[in-house]
């Protein structure tokens, strides 16, 4: 598509739970190869939106087009097909099978080939995923059955396995549910690496402020089904509905802190 046109484009997006709205016009961008965080408090409608963008769920009004493409409505697995890659707040791996295995199956579904060639298609495909796991780190573990590994490590393979489909878009789920501290670094540096070094758009929706903070480029602030704020890090930071409503002078402490350690480390983040 023509460079001009953004990545993801969504707009006026609402959708109505009987006589609970959970989402009203809801209108965003994302660009390629930044990363867009999503937040706010517990029933702000960050799931719903996330949803609708992902196809999950159907917006009862309202835009999303992906690359320039209208993708409203449209299933799950038809959204993967336009370019979108999802990772999930509870990861969703094959326990049963190996590292490898399940980027392998994802490399299979990506081909448009039935998982009964499986079997075969083992070997063809497993330079191509210890590959991608290569790239997440976890080249090493390709063939540890995914059971054995510590929760860190699977958000990596699902991370892979998101990959696998070559996305242009990565909608991620709450990415550090779960993990310790040290681990929601890494894995937020990796995914800011990816999307810088692959031009990728990363959607997320996240709790943890040092993540977003962080990590985010933007920041969209979603209460009550409606985006009150939106920016920079330092512009949420200081807005002061966002610190009244959602933040408070602990989360925004937080989120000080959060900017200052990433400047301190030299991420690449915004100011």
């Amino acid at each position: 598509m023509n460079s001009g046109v953004p990545l993801l484009e969504v707009q006026d997006l609402t959708k109505r739970f009987g006589g609970v709205v959970a989402a009203r016009g809801v209108t965003f961008k994302l660009e390629r190869g930044e990363m867009l965080a999503l937040i706010g408090p517990n029933g702000a409608g960050k799931s719903t939106t996330f949803n609708m963008v992902g196809g999950q769920t159907r917006p009862d009004a309202g835009h999303v087009r992906l690359d320039g493409i209208d993708i409203t409505g449209h299933t799950p697995q038809s959204i993967v097909k336009a370019g979108a890659g999802r990772t999930f707040q509870i990861a969703q791996t094959f326990v049963s099978m190996t590292v490898a295995e399940n980027v392998g199956v994802a490399l299979h579904a990506a081909a448009g080939r039935s998982l009964d060639m499986l079997s075969r298609a083992r070997e063809a495909l497993r330079a191509e995923a210890v590959g991608l796991l290569d790239v997440v780190g976890m080249a090493d573990s390709a063939d540890r059955p995914v059971r054995t590994l510590a929760y860190g490590d699977i958000k990596r393979v699902e991370l892979a396995i998101a990959l696998a489909s070559k996305p242009k878009l990565l909608l991620m789920d709450e990415p550090t549910a779960g993990m310790a501290p040290k681990e929601r670094s890494a894995l937020m540096a990796l995914t800011q690496r990816l999307a810088r070094e692959r031009n990728l758009g990363v959607l997320f929706t996240e709790h943890d402020m040092d993540a977003v903070f962080g990590y985010a480029d933007r920041i969209l602030v979603l209460v009550r089904g409606e985006i009150i704020a939106r920016g920079r890090p330092n512009d949420i930071r200081s807005d002061a509905r966002v610190r009244e409503v959602y933040l408070g002078d602990l989360g925004a402490a937080a989120a000080a802190a959060a900017t200052a350690q990433s400047a301190q480390e030299g991420r690449t983040t915004n100011p």
